[in-house]
């Protein structure tokens, strides 16, 4: 687990090193155990190692191929890497360390961009053929690891991080008034668009070519995979999925316990960190594992059951793990605010400060934490989501009912007033057509309920997961920390995409309208009324982890932040969103915000997502442009 950095100089002019050094410096916090720059003529890779594989010098980076032809910078983890390297010893490759990096390197060099299909694990990369004169870029299937590039006049920039970008001195940061639309539609950014205009993300599932030797030198992206949930032919054998199941759940976990480090695990109350926990628990005696809770002084209704200390050291105790934790306050969201938007570089779905307190507390006695994201996205952890899906006329009704639930933050309604300091008045509003956009080459084979189903899975497993993973990752190595994701196991995935719908969720038909800014475990109302969501990993994970756990509702980490915003934070959202003259106000509009605002503190309405963004984005344009 690293961070990359190249630069490309597409006019032949030299690459400058003190410039790749300020932009692997940029991302030093990824990597505290080591760095490297490789330089020649218009080609520059940088790197910054965190060292969790192979210790050795031998194993640093960028990493020079046996025949100096090939140079590689990786960031990520291959967790089959030990039986690529047995195939690729078989046909005569030859190895210097014992690293996985290596084992890309020479897989590269073997089965060329064909290789990238056969990794099962997280990773983002750049490799260089100095023969051929070009660059292979790519990353994971789901997203895991992030990279990011941007051409700068007539350089090809790209990095872990957008600040190895912003690094560069001809960078000009201007804000993409587009993103912003997106972002305060759906609390996420589809598209391969940031915030800041021409750094771009690199699409999860792409690799990308650049030959120098071309007329005109440009990235060409082509997908090597795509998420594809179906329904299966013939009868379904309820307990010959969940057997399967039981053992591709443990050959995953087994896969990622593969480290020369220490390792421990998040535990929450709930069953899929449990699960992940007691079957890591296994091979790791006395494993350490980590929970945040909060302090509910003040909560009320839903908010009451935010803690889950109490949950997780019962699961600590019945793994024997060697269990820490932490009590966040309304003071911990309000002060990491700068630092956390440094990090995260922009602000994606849900509340992310809590994950960045979680991930800090892990890295002060481990370098490697199992995660259990994923889960929900694979095998339906969302049941209230999906009555939408049941019962459409076409695809475009489909769309439309889906595209209106999926406002997190504002509805059209409020878009077009929110945005007239930036497009006057918005009488378009395009963003049904980026959630369109989604389904370019799924929107056929809508026949049944289940069809449906499958396409919101499919939605959300390329949108609202991959949000996820890219906080997952700023915010663990913002603390030199690994954070691993077993669920994303890539038989475990093919796995849940051919399982049926029927065996991931009872009751679909039971329509209940729930909104996405209510607190906390919005589940809960769904499951108490038809137990519904994930059913078939339920039923197999009640061999690792007690019945009542397997069977509770899924409880969202959040804080209580609906009822912190109008007590003990009210002060410092007046400070902040009340004040006209803040950096927010220049592209959205202060009167149509601040209505909302109120309803929210007067206890009218519930805004809490929406004002959390705020703060989130106006602290962001603060760090960037002031």
């Amino acid at each position: 687990m690293c961070g990359v950095t190249g630069l490309v100089n597409l006019n032949g002019e030299f690459v400058s090193p003190d410039i790749l050094k300020r932009m692997t410096d940029a991302i030093a916090h990824r990597g505290p155990d080591g760095e490297g720059q490789w330089v020649e003529g218009n080609v520059g890779l940088g790197h910054r190692r965190l060292a969790v594989i192979d210790l050795s010098p031998a194993a640093s980076q960028p990493m020079i191929s046996a025949d100096q032809r090939f140079v590689l910078t990786y960031n990520g983890e291959i967790y089959n890497y030990r039986e690529l390297r047995t195939e690729l010893e078989a046909e005569g490759a030859r190895f210097r360390s014992q690293s996985d990096s290596e084992v890309l390197l020479n897989a590269l060099i073997q089965w060329g961009a064909k290789a990238v299909g056969r990794l099962n694990g997280m990773f983002a990369f750049a490799l260089w053929d100095r023969r051929e004169r070009s660059l292979l870029l790519a990353r994971d299937r789901y997203g895991i690891k992030p990279l990011y590039y941007a051409v700068v006049g007539n350089t090809l920039a790209f990095g872990s991080e957008q600040k190895a970008i912003l690094a560069q001195p001809a960078f000009e940061r201007r804000l993409d008034k587009a993103a912003l639309l997106e972002y305060f539609t759906f609390q996420n950014i589809f598209t391969d668009r940031t915030l800041l205009q021409d750094v771009k993300m690199f699409p999860a599932g792409h690799y990308g070519f650049l030959r120098l030797s071309d007329k005109n030198p440009k990235l060409k992206l082509a997908e090597y995979w795509d998420f594809e949930f179906r329904e299966p032919s013939g009868p379904i054998d309820r307990d010959a999925y969940r057997e399967e199941l039981d053992r591709l759940f443990q050959q995953a976990v087994k896969r990622q316990l593969v480290t020369d480090v220490e390792l421990g695990s998040y535990l929450s109350g709930g069953m899929d960190s449990g699960s992940i926990t007691a079957i890591a628990a296994q091979s790791y005696p006395y494993m350490k594992t980590f929970t945040c809770g909060f302090d509910l002084s003040s909560a009320s209704g839903l908010e009451l059951g935010f803690d889950e200390r109490s949950k997780a050291e019962y699961m600590s105790y019945c793994f024997k793990t060697e269990h820490y934790e932490m009590v966040l306050k309304a003071g911990d969201m309000e002060r990491v605010l700068p630092k956390l938007a440094w990090h995260i570089e922009e602000p994606r779905v849900g509340q992310s400060y809590p994950n960045f307190y979680a991930a800090k507390l892990a890295s002060k006695f481990v370098k490697v934490v199992l995660s259990g994201a994923g889960g929900d996205e694979l095998f339906g952890g969302y049941p209230w989501r999906y009555y939408r899906a049941v019962a459409n006329d076409d695809f475009e009704h489909y769309i439309d009912n889906y595209y209106q639930f999926w406002q997190r933050l504002l509805p059209n309604s409020h878009i077009r007033q929110v945005f007239s300091p930036v497009w006057g008045e918005v009488k378009d509003v395009w963003t049904r057509d980026i959630f369109r956009d989604v389904f370019k080459h799924h929107s056929d084979r809508l026949y049944t309920p289940e069809d449906y189903i499958n396409h919101s899975l499919y939605f959300e497993a390329k949108t609202f997961l991959h949000g996820l993973l890219v906080v997952e990752d700023k915010l663990s190595m913002a603390h030199g920390l690994e954070s691993r994701v077993p669920f994303l196991d890539n038989d475990l995935v093919d796995f849940a995409m051919r399982c049926p719908v029927s065996l991931k969720l009872n009751n679909l038909a039971e329509a209940i309208r729930i909104n996405e800014n209510e607190p906390g475990g919005k589940s809960a109302k769904y499951f108490a009324r038809t137990r519904d969501g994930k059913q078939i990993l339920r039923d197999a994970m009640t061999k690792y982890i007690p019945a009542e756990v397997a069977q509770r509702e899924k409880q969202g980490f959040s804080g209580p932040d609906a009822t912190w915003f109008r007590g003990e934070s009210i002060e410092f959202v007046k400070r902040r969103l009340g004040n006209q003259n803040a950096p927010i106000y220049q592209f959205l509009d202060y009167s149509t915000l601040n209505s909302l605002i109120q309803q929210h503190l007067s206890g009218e309405s519930n805004w809490r997502l929406l004002i959390w963004s705020l703060l989130s984005i106006d602290q962001w344009l603060e760090v960037n442009f002031h």
